[in-house]
């Protein structure tokens, strides 16, 4: 299937590891130039080169911290000075840290809030006035599944990213008939350095094997294993293209069955 995805401006954000550049390098496989986003130069440079040699497409770094208002200024200045457009957002930051409710301080909850949610806000705003000015858009949010089914011991991510649904929910419903869709993705566990961390922090806190703490969830995916980044980074591809003309508003669990909810 062709997604009709060449000659398409894609901008991910926080994308030089993890399911970010996972979805950069399945959209540059379709054909798409590629803007990888990342706080490090050397992070940077490599995740373009792999990138790159991978599938041969363009690929083009802008160095940037996306909770810092200017730094997503600058790559939207960067991306129009260079391309001229830009036709795909994946709003995409780093999980604020694990623990409950008497854990986190107030400066604790602002920067989840600036990480997760307000870099959001901000990536979109940027990027809907070109959208609707050309009559089309994608944009994919990626969440977690904790926004349908929260997880013990990730208050912050349960309660900051649950905002994102709604601002897209809202968001969507504004913009559709300008041609822009903007979905939601709401991934479990997938086989990244984010999931390291989170078994570490759950085997400390129960007091078992990291190994013992990963098959806990596996035990809990009816697929009986993690997704691949691979997998994901493809998904997300399809509802960037022009296959998917008509699902809007819509959050997505990327889960392998895990998820227990009708809805």
């Amino acid at each position: 299937m062709d997604l009709g995805l060449k000659g398409k401006v894609a901008v991910v954000a926080a994308s030089t590891k993890g399911l970010g550049k996972a979805v950069a390098a399945s959209l540059a496989a379709e054909g798409a130039g590629v803007v990888v986003n990342g706080r490090h130069k050397q992070n940077l440079h490599d995740a373009v080169d792999e990138i790159r040699k991978k599938t041969g497409q363009t690929a083009f770094a802008v160095q940037g911290d996306i909770t810092q208002s200017d730094d997503i200024d600058r790559l939207f200045d960067d991306v129009i000075k260079r391309f001229g457009t830009v036709h795909i957002l994946v709003p995409n930051a780093g999980g604020p840290p694990a623990g409950g409710f008497f854990d986190f301080s107030d400066e604790q909850w602002q920067k989840a809030v600036e990480l997760n949610l307000m870099s959001t806000v901000r990536l979109i705003r940027k990027a809907i006035p070109t959208m609707q000015k050309q009559k089309w858009g994608r944009i994919v949010n990626l969440t977690s599944l904790t926004v349908k089914q929260p997880s013990d011991n990730l208050l912050l991510s349960n309660a900051v990213r649950a905002a994102i649904i709604g601002l897209a929910k809202t968001i969507s419903r504004d913009v559709a008939r300008d041609n822009v869709l903007i979905n939601n993705i709401a991934p479990y566990y997938v086989s990244t350095k984010r999931v390291d961390y989170l078994m570490e922090e759950t085997a400390a806190k129960k007091g078992i094997s990291k190994e013992a703490a990963l098959q806990g969830i596996v035990k809990e995916i009816p697929m009986g294993r993690l997704g691949t980044p691979e997998e994901f980074g493809d998904f997300v591809a399809f509802l960037c293209s022009e296959r998917n003309s008509y699902v809007t508003g819509a959050t997505i669990q990327f889960d392998g069955g895990a998820y227990r909810g009708m809805l």
